[in-house]
């Protein structure tokens, strides 16, 4: 399984990686993002969703847990699903809200704060680790499917130097 590492210097730079992650997604994806407060998990899923062709406003789910998205992908509507776990209590609410059903073929669920949830979770095809670094951020992407190495072998990313 592959993984890539970059220092993204600036809000841009998490801006450019989230538009290069749309262009390489594909239906299925489970994609977990991990970081502390304000390492930039949502600000890279806004910057994807946006670049997958959402128009509107992406908020942050800390209080609805999901946050359902419909983008079209290879000419095919596909639902995008934000997911922050951050609230949560314990993993039986995952359960007990119905959310493991979104995770199929013809999802793509984005994870923010994933270890809520570690035991009921399916496993990620990409793990995103995010931390804050000077006035930017280093990221590691994670493949840990075939379905996530076929997602970071399409990725085409240059970070700003």
């Amino acid at each position: 399984m592959q993984d890539h590492t970059f220092h993204l210097h600036d809000e841009a730079g998490t801006a450019a990686l989230g538009a290069a992650l749309a262009r390489a997604l594909l239906p299925g994806l489970a994609i977990y993002l991990h970081g502390d407060l304000g390492a930039g998990k949502t600000a890279l899923t806004r910057a994807l969703l946006h670049a997958a062709g959402h128009n509107g406003h992406v908020k942050s789910p800390t209080y609805t847990l999901a946050e359902p998205y419909a983008i079209k992908l290879h000419q095919q509507t596909v639902e995008v699903i934000h997911f922050d776990l951050y609230r949560m209590v314990s993993p039986d609410e995952f359960l007990e809200a119905g959310f493991r059903e979104y995770f199929n073929e013809n999802a793509i669920c984005i994870v923010e704060w994933p270890e809520k949830a570690t035991d009921v979770l399916p496993k990620a095809d990409i793990n995103v680790f995010l931390s804050v670094s000077g006035n930017g951020r280093d990221v590691k992407l994670q493949a840990t499917s075939d379905k996530g190495n076929q997602c970071l072998d399409r990725l085409k990313f240059v970070p700003n130097l």
